[in-house]
């Protein structure tokens, strides 16, 4: 996401989008996320409240003046090339980077210790949030594919959405598109950093995984904190974006699993919930998961790699952390 940060605010000042600054603005961002998380609950829950009422504002506005422009047509933009072939498992394949759309809703569950009357309001910002999303995703990819032929979009990549205000609002709207994902970017780093770290922190206080101070004074929530966005920066300077969402596809996917496979096998007396829907999210991540590894071993097998040996790493510490905390 910091990349994208980068790549959308190089279109500013028309600076090459494979430019050096774009994991430098990545790591500036990721600063700036640091300073807006260590100012207290109350200015990160005012400051996220505001500027995520802007990022759906803005992109509402550019959908529908996109729609409006094509007359609300549900018709693709016509190509000038031969669009490229697709197979059903690049499709299913593709349903894995939106996955990573919708973990926002994890922001909620990682703060309910936070939110009042949690049992009650968790559930309901969970269903309002993807209710939301699902709605802006929809009205976007409408406005996008109405104005842009898939070749085009393909190409502009990382900033698709930029280029394809520009049928729809010219330079302006091209602008104010830059400016909305610069917002949107923003908020969405500002509110993984906090959950992230929270989790973490509240891992860590269940002595699940290994924490050392490191000399830092605070509380261990301020100490997950840094190791977050230490661990992101790292990221941000050493894969570009397309291979961060990669590998976040690939451990998601997995958590996901683990933790329903958990739930069947380890927690079906401690907790109530619906076994049909557990096992269907099982089956349905097993075959996102499967298609994606499919192809990411054809396009890129380095980050597939990299995946293996992440998730072997970390298995590996947790069963030696778990074996040592218990003498």
């Amino acid at each position: 996401m910091q990349e994208l940060f980068g790549n959308y605010t190089l279109q500013l000042i028309n600076v090459d989008s494979n430019s050096f600054w774009i994991p430098v603005l990545g790591v500036g961002l990721l600063i700036f996320a640091f300073i807006v998380n260590i100012s207290g609950n109350k200015f990160i829950q005012t400051f996220t409240s505001f500027v995520s009422l802007l990022k759906i504002i803005g992109l509402l506005i550019f959908a529908g003046a996109g729609l409006v422009v094509v007359n609300f047509t549900f018709s693709p933009a016509e190509s000038t090339s031969q669009a490229p072939e697709t197979s059903i498992a690049g499709f299913i394949a593709a349903i894995g980077l939106t996955v990573l759309s919708f973990k926002g809703f994890t922001t909620i569950t990682n703060q309910g210790e936070e939110i009042v009357k949690p049992k009650k309001n968790v559930g309901r910002a969970i269903m309002f949030s993807i209710l939301i999303s699902l709605v802006v995703y929809i009205l976007l990819a409408w406005a996008v594919s109405s104005n842009l032929p898939l070749n085009k979009i393909i190409e502009k990549k990382d900033y698709a959405l930029a280029a394809a205000a520009e049928p729809a609002l010219g330079n302006l709207g091209v602008w104010f598109t830059v400016i909305i994902a610069i917002i949107a970017t923003i908020s969405g780093i500002i509110a993984s950093v906090f959950a992230v770290s929270r989790m973490l922190a509240m891992l860590t206080n269940m002595d699940l995984i290994p924490h050392s101070h490191f000399g830092m004074p605070g509380k261990i929530q301020r100490h997950t904190l840094v190791y977050t966005i230490v661990i992101a920066m790292v990221l941000t300077v050493l894969f570009d974006l397309s291979r961060i969402a990669s590998l976040g596809v690939f451990l998601y996917l997995i958590m996901d699993l683990i933790i329903h496979w958990g739930l069947l096998t380890k927690l079906k007396d401690q907790i109530d919930f619906n076994r049909i829907i557990v096992i269907g999210a099982i089956v349905l991540d097993s075959i996102i998961l499967i298609a994606f590894t499919w192809v990411k071993i054809k396009a890129d097998s380095l980050i597939v790699l990299v995946a293996i040996v992440v998730m072997i790493i970390t298995y590996i510490g947790e069963r030696w952390f778990l074996k040592i905390s218990k003498k």
